[in-house]
């Protein structure tokens, strides 16, 4: 049985691993998650992801396996990262509105000789949101650190997805699934 190492502040990836029934610890470090505009939207995430993998390498000991994730919400190209105002949200809730994006998650799992790395790309279409909706989304349960602005988890999520094609635990913030088959391949347990 190997050490897992979580490599994220996240609540939700907490959350999620420890649905795996896994025992793990968390590690934090402030990483810049700036891309180069050379870099495509839907290759943003898996690039920092291993930035983050990058930031602990040399920190991880011969029985310990380290897991890095980015999640990014990409509209017609564009990637909407965690909104830095209200006003932010409300355009990023607003351009969600009616349409179908994609929520990317780039994982990186690592042990001391082998390293994992795959992006999970999954479909979620929204209905249509009015201003009204979306202020009460932003007033209730202020999504500012969220990719997108907003958690298909949360009311919004419930209460506006149409479809959704793919990893449900992606959009969440940990493609569970994916993560638990790269331990495996990585003799964690």
């Amino acid at each position: 049985m190997k050490k897992i190492i979580l490599a994220s502040a996240s609540p939700r990836r907490k959350e999620l691993l420890s649905a795996l029934g896994l025992e793990f610890e968390t590690w934090i470090k402030e990483i810049d998650e700036n891309c180069p505009i050379d870099i495509p939207s839907e290759e943003k995430a898996i690039w920092v992801a291993s930035r983050k993998a990058d930031a602990w390498r040399a920190e991880l000991k011969s029985n310990e396996i380290l897991i890095c994730a980015d999640t990014i919400v990409v509209l017609r190209d564009e990637v909407l990262n965690k909104p830095q105002s209200r006003e932010d949200a409300f355009d990023m809730l607003l351009s969600l509105s009616g349409t179908t994006h994609k929520v990317i998650t780039g994982v990186v799992v690592e042990s001391h000789d082998k390293a994992l790395k795959c992006s999970i790309v999954t479909e979620v279409t929204f209905r249509s949101i009015s201003v009204e909706e979306i202020t009460h989304y932003l007033d209730v349960y202020k999504p500012y650190d969220k990719a997108g602005a907003y958690g298909i988890q949360e009311w919004i999520g419930h209460a506006f997805v149409s479809d959704l094609r793919g990893s449900y635990n992606n959009v969440v913030g940990l493609p569970t699934d994916q993560i638990y088959a790269m331990l495996k391949q990585l003799r964690a347990f």
